[in-house]
């Protein structure tokens, strides 16, 4: 993604990932943090290029293990296991994972402990011209630890953003119920013009100020949007979190980016396993894959308006270029054609066609996305949204 830095510093110490033959490993996925909140665990199968996806692992025991405690997680479907009880990490406690899959077999993790934490001094937008000369947003981000013990910091984002359907009409077409290939114009009462979309970040975004004068993390990129980008059209949303890791967990995720690039490397089709700091406890031969962090983490959230940084200028091009057509309603054979449409939700009505031109019906229509907003997020705004 243009714009989108990684800066890789210091002394790490060196990370070793081994690749074989493809076999069903179990991967694991954990980060626990300092947030008082159900802790996630997820588990999977790595999977051949065939497939059509990763194997989600069921009906596993998980546990994380804490000075002596056990806190039991459930599994909620996907793979994915939450703690049965909300509890934070604490500074000097030391955790570490047990699970049992459905089939008995053991596995565990090393030990871990929660890093130092460091807060999100400010987040910020600003209009930039990346390096390969494209005009957009860069979101940017600042934090310091006057300790000096955080240095190595991974960044994730949640983005959120007003959709607004371009051909959305109060005007809706359905067939006519006194059948045929006719449809009739009503009320449209299912239709919805302005929805908020979800997307979550899925690149690595690491920084360390490890060769650094100071524990200081400045003007730093963790997303860029270019100007053509349809999610920064009304109102824009960003979160951003900040977690701080071990040396051990940057170099794993270090390694990782420079594999994949993406942390989907977890259930995308691989050649081999980079081996992280998660075991099976019965064979030291039995390949898993994944991580087990404790990081401490935080968010700062912000907002802006398109037209805060390009007044008065053009949208940027909508998911869809929503070019309207004019079906006929019945077909040189007989056949039906604009009804089938309407009634499969495939188009939805966007202005009459009048007069139509040969081979024309009366009604123009568009694909639905352009003017039902759903396709692409929900009518109702984010308990966090504000204007």
């Amino acid at each position: 993604m243009a714009g989108l830095a990684l800066a890789l510093q210091g002394c790490i110490e060196p990370f070793e990932g081994e690749f074989v033959n493809f076999e069903s490993a179990l991967v694991i996925e954990a980060t626990i943090t300092n947030e008082l909140k159900n802790q996630q665990v997820v588990l999977s199968r790595t999977y051949e290029f065939e497939a059509e996806g990763p194997i989600a692992e069921s009906n596993a025991t998980v546990r994380l293990l804490a000075n002596g405690n056990a806190m039991a997680f459930q599994h909620t479907g996907d793979g994915v296991y939450v703690s049965q009880e909300e509890f934070a990490a604490q500074a000097g406690v030391e955790y570490q994972l047990d699970i049992t899959t459905q089939d008995g077999r053991n596995y565990g993790s090393s030990l871990n402990q929660l890093t130092s934490a460091t807060q999100i001094d400010e987040i910020r937008a600003e209009r930039i011209t990346s390096d390969l000369g494209v005009d957009g947003m860069g979101i940017f981000v600042d934090s310091f630890d006057p300790s000096g013990s955080s240095k190595n910091y991974r960044y994730e984002f949640v983005e959120t953003y007003r959709v607004i359907a371009p051909t959305w009409s109060p005007i809706s077409l359905i067939g006519d119920p006194e059948g045929g290939c006719n449809v009739i114009k009503v009320p449209n009462t299912t239709d919805e013009r302005i929805c908020y979309a979800t997307d979550y970040s899925t690149a690595i975004i690491l920084t360390s100020t490890e060769d650094l004068n100071e524990d200081r993390v400045d003007n730093f990129m963790v997303r860029f949007i270019p100007r053509d980008n349809y999610v920064i059209s009304h109102r824009y949303s960003i979160l951003v979190r900040q977690y701080v890791q071990s040396n051990e967990a940057f170099t794993f995720y270090e390694t990782l980016n420079e594999l994949s690039g993406s942390e989907s490397l977890f259930s995308q089709t691989q050649p081999g396993f980079l081996e992280g700091n998660v075991f099976s406890k019965e064979s030291q031969e039995e390949r898993v894959l994944g991580f087990f962090e404790v990081a401490s983490v935080d968010e700062e959230r912000l907002f802006f308006n398109y037209d805060d940084f390009y007044p008065g200028e053009p949208l940027p091009p909508y998911v869809d270029d929503c070019n309207p057509s004019a079906p006929p309603l019945v077909s040189m054979g007989g056949t039906c054609v604009l009804r089938p449409i309407i009634e499969s939700g495939l188009g939805v009505y966007v202005a009459d066609n009048a007069p139509p031109e040969l081979g024309e019906g009366p009604f123009q229509i568009a694909r639905r996305v352009c003017g039902d907003c759903r396709e692409l997020g929900t009518d109702e705004p984010p308990e966090f949204w504000i204007e």
